[in-house]
């Protein structure tokens, strides 16, 4: 699938990379920016991957039929509802946000008719969150959830589904409370871990950090991320994030009582259990 006029909204690494794939991939035959600093909008400008930089959001969707937000989830909602009224009716918008259930409620209710709205989300990211450090490739071999409303038209959907594929994406459709459950465990889950384990540890003496292996460092990498990309996503899946929270600390109760109680034989079986479920890793 080609699509005629891309844009591309906010982009940072993500939006970018969408941008650069689309262009290397020949997915699109117009490709349009928009970057809400001045002195980004002049960077792009320079760049042979897009074909223009508008000034404003409104003059960057005109004529466009596929839209990507690629703001942070707090922003997205703010853009649909700016640029709603200046699409055509059958243009449809995608994003890139990690959180889905509210936003996609609210960025539907924000839309005038004739635009259609179909969530997507790219399980992709680096240790740079900027535009410059867009790659064509970043979401080779990755999962892209995408999250349709409950009766949004099929070609919307198949449009979305195809695009992203067509950059290299692995597309899982599941429906948007489904995604914000599946990704508070195995995504946001695993940030609240990461943070927590470094705050507890930050309560020692700093040099201990420097008498760890590799394992210590493994553990808390993504504790390094940004601190209010997160507290926007922990906020928009909350009630999730909470659940799979409760659920990982009843485990770790249990794991901390076998311990007290000389309990070797379950401790052995949750430890070969965790063994097990991380070898399975797809290589």
């Amino acid at each position: 699938m080609i699509v005629d006029h891309l844009v591309v909204l906010a982009p940072g690494l993500l939006g970018a990379s969408v941008a650069r794939a689309a262009r290397a991939r020949g997915l699109a035959r117009r490709i349009t920016l928009w970057a809400r600093r001045p002195e980004v909008r002049a960077a792009l400008r320079e760049q042979p991957w897009c074909d223009a930089v508008a000034e404003t959001p409104e003059l960057a969707v005109h004529g466009a039929d596929l839209v990507v937000l690629a703001a942070p989830v707090e922003r997205i909602i703010e853009l649909a509802a700016l640029v709603g009224p200046h699409l055509a009716a059958g243009a449809v918008l995608t994003d890139v946000g990690s959180v889905k259930g509210e936003l996609c409620r609210q960025v539907a209710a924000a839309l005038p008719p004739g635009p259609v709205f179909i969530g997507a989300h790219p399980m992709a990211g680096g240790a740079h969150t900027g535009w410059e450090h867009g790659t064509t490739n970043l979401f080779e071999k990755r999962v892209c959830f995408v999250t349709p409303p409950e009766g949004a038209p099929t070609p919307a959907v198949d449009k979305v589904a195809a695009f992203w594929r067509g950059t290299g994406a692995e597309v899982v459709p599941v429906s948007p409370a489904e995604h914000d459950r599946i990704v508070a465990h195995i995504s946001h889950l695993p940030q609240a871990l990461a943070t927590a384990l470094a705050g507890f540890l930050a309560q020692h003496p700093g040099d201990w950090r420097h008498l760890a292996g590799n394992g210590l460092r493994d553990t808390t990498r993504i504790a390094a991320s940004d601190a209010t990309m997160w507290i926007e996503i922990f906020q928009q899946n909350r009630t999730e994030v909470v659940r799979a929270l409760d659920g990982c600390l009843a485990e770790i109760q249990a794991l901390r009582d076998n311990i007290a109680a000389k309990d070797w034989e379950d401790v052995r079986a949750r430890l070969v259990a965790g063994k097990v479920w991380r070898d399975g890793f797809r290589p």
